[in-house]
């Protein structure tokens, strides 16, 4: 229907979570001329945007449900030191999110998910240049050299294949095939177990953290609230308006709310009808010295090992941990990541971490994200975007704010029905 059912556009609105999704939405909110208020339990970049890869990759951004996810077998994936691990005490929440994931890990039901992000990928970047040419002083970085590294071209035909895909499904992407010697002219941090690699175009980076933080400083100069250590815990619909209540004791009414609140978005929007599970798909990240600080990202796609230069160090992450977001670093993680990574970087002190971190992605068992509206006419939802909240965090925000002003839905949303 129209703006609040075919009311006036909402003046005021709450945005319930200051990661790259919720501030996105706000700042693209205020470009309509609303006056924003946006409330973090936490802080800002608290959650999944600050210590991940950072990557800006619509050419690969895909459905996280895929075929290969199912050969990994349980004997993997109950192993600590595995890429993608689930405890072997799992709760019957997170049972019923493995089945529903497992039940999408299809060729067919992939190429369905697909099809749903290319139209998004498309305008991934077209967002992030938007924000950049009004001011937001943190910068996209094009990636120069973007390598996908492998020991062996056996492993590396597992990308190719994927890629191949990709390009069947409508999405364009370029790429170099490389040999091992090829890889390390390009890149010399790659050590001499580098046998073969891919080389992808277009691509870019940014130092997630840091770029978020510039994003909340870019809405607080336009005049939102920013209120961190608001832990929302009532949303009601009333009528004519929302009301927003905190653990600290804050009560207000709003025109709308956002609930982008990441893996915690079931929490308050499940009274307004949204029922898909989004379940902490949780991952790792440290950064270290390094004698040659790569060009560009640097992804080791067998061992699931991501890495981006971020000023003079580079930072490596990795990790698909099935578990609750609040849990503890787990340090057998972080170890696992460094041993997978140590063969194949050439120079990198892996044993002088700092900013060790875990944070927990929100997934979907389809393996996409929920964006618009919900059961209520003033609350929408943003999140579980899984791998992806920082590539298409601001296309989000974008055509969210587009859709609460409106009362239209944009075409590249649909997919996305939170009520699904």
């Amino acid at each position: 229907m129209s703006a609040i059912e075919s009311g006036s556009a909402p003046q005021r609105v709450a945005v319930v979570g200051a990661g790259m999704v919720g501030l996105a939405t706000a700042w693209f909110l205020q470009e309509r001329g609303v006056q924003v208020t946006v409330l973090d339990r936490t802080g800002v970049a608290a959650g999944a945007s600050w210590g991940n890869a950072g990557w800006l990759t619509p050419g690969i951004t895909t459905p996280l449900p895929e075929p290969a996810v199912l050969r990994y077998g349980l004997r993997a994936v109950l192993s600590p030191s595995s890429p993608v691990y689930v405890p072997p005490r799992a709760d019957a929440r997170l049972l019923r999110f493995l089945a529903g994931f497992a039940r999408h890990s299809t060729a067919a039901k992939w190429r369905t998910a697909m099809q749903a992000y290319i139209p998004m990928n498309r305008r991934a970047f077209e967002a992030f240049d938007v924000l950049e040419a009004a001011g937001v002083e943190s910068r996209t970085n094009e990636a120069k050299s973007f390598i996908a590294a492998y020991r062996t071209e056996a492993e590396r035909a597992v990308l190719l294949d994927e890629l191949g895909h990709i390009h069947a499904a409508g999405q364009e992407i370029e790429f170099d095939v490389l040999t091992g010697a090829e890889a390390r002219e390009v890149e010399p941090s790659l050590s001499d177990s580098i046998g073969a690699a891919i080389r992808l175009h277009g691509q870019r980076f940014i130092n997630p953290g840091e770029y978020v933080h510039a994003l909340a400083d870019a809405v607080r100069a336009r005049g939102a609230s920013l209120v961190t250590g608001a832990d929302v815990v009532d949303v009601r619909d009333e009528g004519a308006g929302v009301r927003v209540v905190t653990s600290a004791g804050a009560d207000e009414r709003y025109d709308a709310v956002v609930l982008a609140t990441g893996t915690w978005l079931g929490e308050l929007a499940r009274r307004f009808g949204v029922r898909t599970v989004v379940q902490a798909g949780r991952g790792y990240s440290f950064s270290v010295a390094i004698e040659h600080v790569p060009a560009g990202p640097v992804y080791f796609p067998a061992q699931r090992v991501a890495c981006t230069p971020l000023g003079d160090r580079l930072r490596v992450a990795g990790m698909m941990e099935f578990r609750k977001a609040e849990a503890p670093l787990d340090q057998r993680r972080i170890l696992a990541i460094a041993e997978a990574a140590r063969p194949l970087l050439r120079g990198a002190d892996l044993d002088g971490r700092i900013d060790e971190w875990v944070g927990a992605r929100p997934c979907t068992p389809d393996g996409l994200p929920l964006i618009g509206g919900t059961r209520s006419p003033r609350v929408f939802a943003a999140g579980g975007h899984g791998m992806w909240g920082i590539t298409l965090g601001p296309l989000t925000g974008q055509l969210l704010a587009e859709q609460i002003m409106t009362g239209r839905q944009p075409a590249e949303l649909r997919p996305f029905e939170p009520l699904r």
